[in-house]
């Protein structure tokens, strides 16, 4: 037994061809995990945001980046707007609970401090505003954003980022 917890799980940079399906995997997570947080009518509002996939494409193209995979197969992403704000990071809920987010938290954070940011922001949806809390992040303010016509509430959220070492 490897020392790995799970050997396929893996990060690489985004690739213009994953924008179809990095959409679903948005669509998806909306979907099927804020139903607890968000009605119908909000998720689909929400959800609609990557129906134009070429806009879908132009954004992710002009963040940085990255995709979680399992067995080579996209399960997850996250964008950094900047170098200080998570502009997305969404998991399918088929691979939730597996450390897929934690990962590419991980991975965002030191990229983020590596381009000299000292705090990282991020606007969590009420559904993964836990998340965040859990990894340090501290809520700032609450919000409401229109989408399509309907009213979303999320937090506005920051971590401190732990200072470079001199070299």
């Amino acid at each position: 037994m490897s020392g790995v917890a799970n050997p396929k799980l893996a990060l690489r940079p985004y690739l213009p061809a994953d924008a179809a399906m990095l959409a679903v995997i948005l669509r998806a997570s909306v979907e099927e995990l804020t139903e607890d947080d968000y009605n119908e009518e909000q998720q689909e509002a929400w959800a609609s945001t990557v129906d134009d996939e070429t806009d879908f494409a132009a954004r992710l193209a002009e963040r940085l980046t990255l995709v979680a995979t399992l067995g080579g197969a996209p399960i997850g992403f996250v964008a950094l707007e900047g170098n200080d704000k998570i502009d997305l990071l969404y998991v399918h809920p088929a691979a939730t609970e597996q450390g897929v987010a934690a990962m590419l938290c991980d991975a965002i954070e030191k990229l983020a401090a590596a381009r000299g940011a000292d705090k990282l922001k991020v606007e969590a949806s009420d559904t993964a505003e836990g998340f965040f809390a859990h990894r340090g992040y501290v809520a700032q303010q609450r919000n409401t954003v229109l989408r399509e016509g309907v009213w979303l509430a999320n937090t506005t959220m920051h971590k401190q980022l732990a200072a470079k070492a001199a070299t």
